[in-house]
């Protein structure tokens, strides 16, 4: 069975089957947190808030998908995909979808209607990204410790899916 990122994949599609980086992995999650701690200084304006929180889920959800050996033509797929890459449903990605389409609006017409409920939903879907990445990494911990079961694996590179029999591993995103 293919999977979305599968069929969302080719030419003339918005998603390009590459293997994943490591250096680009480590830079995304790093600057996808730093953004979030930011975007929780309270004494920011809201834009700044926004702009922050959306760029960090951005980033997070960008490295997922890195994680599982895709790069996006375009930023708003990287959160319709939650669902294959992190597990999470529709209530996180449509907060970031919504996120999305308000930054376009500011980008693109100089319409940047926000308010403090948009900017908490944008943070809370932001830390449930990070908070999934941070169990998977815990599974992959888990397996790792298990090589019988996964076959030798280096810790210190996100590795493109894992090989068969270890669900845990196969949805190895270490945020």
């Amino acid at each position: 069975m293919t999977s979305p990122s599968e069929s969302l994949s080719g030419p003339g599609k918005p998603l390009k089957a590459e293997p994943p980086d490591a250096k680009e992995f480590v830079g995304l999650k790093r600057s996808g947190h730093a953004r979030l701690k930011d975007a929780l200084n309270a004494s920011l304006s809201l834009e700044s808030r926004f702009g922050l929180a959306y760029n960090a889920a951005h980033a997070l959800c960008l490295a997922a998908l890195r994680w599982n050996g895709y790069r996006s033509a375009n930023r708003y797929i990287v959160f319709q995909l939650l669902p294959n890459t992190l597990g999470l449903g529709p209530v996180v990605w449509r907060v970031l979808s919504k996120g999305h389409d308000i930054r376009n609006r500011g980008e693109y017409e100089g319409d940047m209607n926000i308010d403090e409920r948009l900017v908490i939903d944008l943070v809370t879907a932001c830390q449930a990204v990070a908070a999934r990445g941070r169990r998977a990494e815990g599974d992959h911990q888990m397996a790792a410790a298990a090589p019988s079961r996964i076959g030798s694996m280096p810790r210190s590179a996100p590795q493109p899916r894992a090989r068969a029999g270890c669900p845990a591993v196969e949805r190895g995103f270490l945020l």
